[in-house]
């Protein structure tokens, strides 16, 4: 990077509002050409509404975005390329089914009496290929390369039709070590070329190998910009979840518990969670401590047969447990309340009723269908006992509140009497009471010896009803807490893997 450059990009005053939502409050960004700059915070802080302001993707509602001194309002994400800022999402928005050329020329294909000059885009897109290090037929198939490759095409595709500020939005989610390698093969030679890149991702080895710099994000404001050669994990960690470390210790309670219901070992999906190994007994809550992306979900979908694993072994009880499909996990008494219960738990045109009994009936088989009678004796009980409020059991589910829903969630999987259950933020976006109930049931499940596996990323929750607390980062476990080790500041410490500063 240069010494005192001039930004290339400088954001100030930029704010979002939603309907009782302040998405963005007065936030500043500085991007400098040459650098790698990380954006980062945990779900819900504000960085991709931050970057759909900056593209025109939503229109904000206050702030000044200049790009090379001149003041730049961006209607929508192609003037924004065309301003000079690009973007690359994880999820390539290419088109397949077409030749690498084709992708990289499309919409402006070189011309030649009138037709596409097949061999002039052939051969500048070898020479553009060429400038990322990459030498691949440009002919064939975008699809017939891999997703590292379809990434590099799709960043030299932005970087040709933006050229000053790069924006790569979880770019190394789906890749491997290798691939990884080959990203950052390919920002260097960017960054050398005088481009500023954005670059967002939830893991912080990443950051540290590639960034410059970092603005941490909290609840719609940036909470602090540094260095990162100065900087330790832990102190980006700890602006990232508002939590200062503290020298007391947190007294834990021991609770009783009993015998090994789960023994995990080696036990992984590769691509997703590396092995691991764990036991979970009855009578236990074992917290799931990480931030996002460390593969606390991966870890719950395995276990239950969503994404399942393909290495090491499991034992339910002692027996030998293989788990291919989240049916075998129901019919093993294992239950799963995901993260995002509007997407993948509730199914939102279904009756309260209806949802309630749909893993009981899925369990029992859909030819063998339970009696009305048997199904309102459930749903009143569970309505009754969760304190589940709506009009009547007819009600559509969506139209309850988070709070009520995720409620309602809870009572299908406890329908089926699980041995085993697993809640994957159980307590994100609801009301404080529904909040305060939850925790409370998790707690009175525990005690009539139900085992849980409860992934949070609200540490003090976790501190609170956890047995044993498992830390993970970068989609491998890194620690186990029990007893009096358990403390906020233990997580912090684990998750971050706290280290010396950078020279």
């Amino acid at each position: 990077m240069q010494s005192d450059p001039k930004p290339v990009l400088h954001a100030t005053g930029i704010s979002k509002f939603f309907p009782g939502v302040i998405a963005l409050d007065d936030v500043e960004l500085q991007l400098y050409p040459g650098e790698v700059h990380a954006l980062l915070g945990e779900n819900g802080a504000g960085k991709s509404t931050l970057i759909k302001c900056l593209t025109g993707a939503y229109p904000r509602d206050a702030g000044v975005i200049m790009l090379d001194g001149a003041e730049i309002n961006p209607k929508d994400p192609l003037s924004s390329q065309a301003a000079g800022i690009g973007t690359v999402y994880q999820e390539v928005n290419l088109l397949s089914n077409l030749s690498v050329a084709e992708n990289l020329f499309l919409g402006r294909q070189p011309r030649r009496f009138g037709m596409i000059d097949q061999r002039r885009m052939l051969r500048d897109s070898k020479d553009i290929l060429a400038q990322y290090g990459l030498s691949i037929d440009p002919a064939q198939l975008l699809s017939s390369y891999s997703i590292a490759i379809q990434q590099i095409v799709a960043i030299a595709r932005a970087v040709e039709l933006s050229g000053k500020v790069l924006i790569l939005d979880e770019p190394t989610a789906s890749l491997d070590r290798e691939e990884v390698e080959l990203m950052f093969s390919v920002i260097r030679r960017l960054t050398a070329r005088g481009l500023a890149v954005v670059f967002i991702t939830h893991f912080l080895d990443q950051v540290l190998a590639i960034c410059d710099r970092a603005t941490i994000l909290r609840n719609g404001c940036v909470v602090g910009t540094r260095k990162l050669a100065e900087v330790t994990q832990t102190e980006i960690v700890t602006l990232m979840l508002g939590r200062q470390l503290e020298a007391a210790t947190h007294h834990h309670e021991r609770r009783e518990t009993g015998d090994v219901l789960l023994s995990l070992r080696g036990f992984g999906k590769r691509g997703a969670i590396e092995p691991f190994d764990l036991d979970i007994h009855t009578g236990e809550v074992v917290g799931m401590a990480g931030l996002l992306g460390s593969g606390r979900t991966e870890t719950c979908n395995a276990i239950f047969g969503a994404q399942p694993a393909d290495q090491g072994e499991a034992r339910l009880r002692g027996s030998p447990l293989r788990i291919s499909t989240p049916r075998e996990a129901i019919r093993n008494r294992i239950a799963l309340c995901p993260e995002d219960r509007k997407t993948e738990g509730i199914v939102g045109d279904l009756s309260v009723r209806e949802n309630i009994i749909l893993s009981l009936q899925a369990r029992q088989g859909w030819y063998r269908p339970l009696p009305r009678a048997k199904i309102e004796e459930i749903a009143q009980s569970y309505v009754k006992a969760l304190d589940i409020r709506l009009a009547n059991l007819d009600t559509p589910i969506r139209l309850l509140s988070g709070g009520n829903q995720q409620k309602a969630l809870l009572a299908r999987w406890l329908a089926t009497e699980p041995q085993l259950l697993i809640l994957d933020e159980p307590t994100r976006g609801i009301d404080v009471g529904a909040h305060a109930e939850i925790i409370a049931l998790i707690e009175r499940l525990r005690t009539q010896g139900m085992a849980l596996l409860v992934a949070s990323s609200e540490m003090e929750e976790l501190v609170a009803y956890s047995t044993k607390i498992v830390v993970l980062r970068d989609r491998r476990q890194v620690g186990a807490l029990t007893g009096d080790d358990i403390s906020p500041n233990a997580i912090i410490r684990a998750i971050a893997a706290e280290e010396e500063p950078r020279a």
